[in-house]
């Protein structure tokens, strides 16, 4: 099993206008870019903004519905995980990823 990462898709709408992208996303995406290598390692999937976003609620619960979201394959040991009350799932968002990719994966960090 691979780890799963939920991001969301771009130029979506909401009662403050639009369209707009997720920046916390973003940055996900362009560390992607950066290590197209990461892919082969992750199942990716894009969800459309607005909530509730069943897939997410089903991997972590409704209390985490927020994206960037990393369900854990749990082949390796992170402690910072978050651990969802509702499945027991571990998962990680936003920039809480990152770390994460950089121990596992051998991959850059972000500069201090």
């Amino acid at each position: 099993m691979a780890d799963r990462l939920y991001l969301l898709n771009a130029d979506w709408f909401d009662d403050q206008g639009g369209p707009w992208f997720c920046p916390p996303g973003a940055r996900i995406e362009g560390v992607l870019g950066l290590y197209p290598r990461l892919r082969e390692h992750l199942t990716v999937t894009y969800l459309d903004h607005p909530r509730p976003r069943p897939a997410v609620i089903a991997e972590v619960g409704e209390a985490n519905q927020s994206c960037p979201l990393l369900v854990l394959d749990g082949e390796f040991d992170w402690p910072d995980a978050q651990v969802s009350e509702e499945t027991g799932a571990r998962f990680l968002q936003d920039d809480d990823i990152l770390p994460y990719w950089a121990a596992r994966y051998g991959i850059g960090r972000p500069h201090p």
